[in-house]
């Protein structure tokens, strides 16, 4: 007799049904588990045999075999215990065989019998409800799982005892409710920043339309300050965003008791970070800060120490939108719509734009474009704006705190986003959520600039040396500040704002 119990594989944030099927036979005593798992799935055996001894169960002297179907999908994780724990209970007898019939069954056993959390339990949870299946899975993990569906039935045991006793009808488990993690601490609000009001424009209009921005600056002006302050001028996230944004991070493992929240994410990786913590990869092909930046902030500190390479693995993603990592066995893609900012110091004394420093090396000019080199042509033509955030002064720290701060900002922002949102919705593109994301086509079309503002876009083009990239996100630019004035039409205005974020970066080149 073979049995079966449903359970899932991940690739990237998918979940493929897995089929576990555990036969026990007459021969040599032996516990073998084939089906192209790793070490984590290989270990399972000893797991489970020491959960079920503390259950108060032994396994029998017999042949016990667990095939993992289909056998050519790889297999990863420790969240193969449970099914096949379950699996041999049901062989045995100590469960009813038809118990797991309609249940996905995911969860590590401690060997005490307790079931711990495991990562990927809202995904598994979705695909489980897409097949009209319940779903078995860790307590700690139940309200994560909730989030599926209303009408998913949801089984959230603390150990393998209860959940014998939930199926021998001794003790009923309620459904888990879905959580929201409670409101964190007070965020840093834009009125500590003293100074620095083009700075605060430049970070509004990236907030609006979801760009991306360079800060620039001599050390201490203020220009991380000013990025961490980003979240808190961010609308939340929307239902779909949440649900997009919660199937990355439950994947990687961090859902800290299962519960969701809406505020966007805000990763901000030290400069020694590898490609692989960034854009994702590793033995699991696990996902990288750039996709668990999803619908929220990647803030690179200090831009030129980063190793080259690994900043110019970003530029597809910044594209695309979405990260593909392939290995030499499968092909995993991770979606990545990111909105990246940016701080770094001129060079690498940081102090060469200050008036009267001259570089001991060799000439400013020369100092700055050299350290400026360490960053990409390509790169940053992907960044839309380019802003000097100069030293503070002492004068400027002794003024009172400013009226404005991030809640009267973050409510322009909202209106900008609420005006994008009904643009391309209305366009047939509901995917489309900010002008950074929008088409090429769609944003001719959206921000056609009036005569004069095409006449300024003509000539700057050559002057600035602008790529077709870097034309398109002109356009899109302007239309962010349009739609902060609550212009109808992007103006000459709009168009002048726009194109003073961007550089010349051939200029840098030649005096590199």
């Amino acid at each position: 007799m073979v049995v079966r119990v449903a359970t899932v594989a991940f690739e990237g944030i998918e979940a493929r049904p897995v089929d576990v099927q555990v036969q026990i036979a007459n021969g040599n005593v032996v516990f073998t588990v084939v089906g192209l798992g790793d070490k984590a799935v290989a270990e399972s055996r000893e797991r489970v045999r020491a959960a079920l001894n503390a259950s108060g169960l032994a396994l029998p002297a017999k042949r016990i075999t667990v095939n993992l179907a289909p056998a050519d999908l790889p297999k990863e994780g420790s969240h193969y215990d449970l099914p096949i724990a379950l699996g041999v209970m049901a062989a045995i007898g100590a469960i009813p065989p038809d118990a797991l019939l309609n249940y996905t069954v995911l969860g590590e056993l401690a060997l005490d019998g307790t079931i711990t959390a495991v990562a990927g339990v809202l995904p598994a949870a979705m695909a489980a409800n897409s097949r009209g299946h319940g779903l078995i899975c860790p307590h700690d993990s139940g309200a994560e799982a909730a989030w599926a569906g209303q009408d998913i039935d949801v089984l959230a045991p603390i150990s393998l005892i209860q959940l014998v006793n939930h199926f021998k009808g001794t003790q009923v488990m309620a459904r888990p409710r879905p959580a929201m993690r409670g409101e964190p601490a007070a965020l840093l609000d834009l009125r500590d920043v003293k100074g620095q009001e083009s700075a605060k424009r430049a970070l509004e209009i990236a907030a609006a339309g979801g760009h991306n921005l360079l800060l620039n600056g001599p050390p201490g002006a203020g220009k991380s300050m000013l990025a961490a302050r980003l979240p808190s001028i961010l609308p939340p996230l929307s239902p779909r965003e949440l649900l997009e944004v919660s199937l990355i991070h439950s994947v990687a493992g961090d859902l800290a008791g299962g519960a969701l929240t809406d505020r966007r994410p805000f990763r901000a990786p030290h400069h020694s970070a590898s490609m692989a913590a960034l854009v994702g990869g590793g033995t699991r092909a696990r996902p990288g800060e750039i996709s668990l930046a999803h619908h929220g902030v990647l803030f690179l500190d200090e831009l030129p120490e980063f190793q080259p390479q690994v900043l110019d693995s970003l530029r597809q993603p910044l594209e695309t939108g979405e990260v593909s990592i392939a290995r030499a066995n499968h092909r995993i893609v991770y979606p990545a719509r990111f909105q990246l900012v940016a701080a770094m110091n001129p060079c690498r004394c940081g102090h060469a734009t200050a008036p009267g420093f001259a570089c001991n090396r060799q000439p400013n000019a020369r100092c700055i474009a050299q350290y400026q080199a360490r960053l990409s042509g390509p790169l940053l033509d992907r960044i839309d704006l380019h802003v000097e955030a100069p030293a503070v002064t002492a004068a400027d720290l002794m003024l009172p705190p400013p009226a404005e701060g991030s809640k009267e900002v973050g409510a322009r922002v909202a209106a900008a986003r609420e005006i994008q949102l009904r643009r391309y919705a209305g366009l047939g593109l509901p995917g489309v959520l900010s002008n950074a994301a929008a088409p090429s086509a769609v944003i001719e079309a959206a921000a056609q600039p009036d005569s004069s503002g095409l006449a300024l876009v003509r000539e700057a083009s050559d002057r600035l040396h602008l790529s077709a990239r870097g034309f398109h996100r002109v356009l899109k630019l302007a239309r962010t500040i349009a739609d902060l004035d609550g212009a109808e039409k992007v103006g000459s205005l709009h168009i002048a704002e726009a194109l003073s974020y961007r550089v010349d970066v051939t200029r840098q080149a030649r005096a590199a």
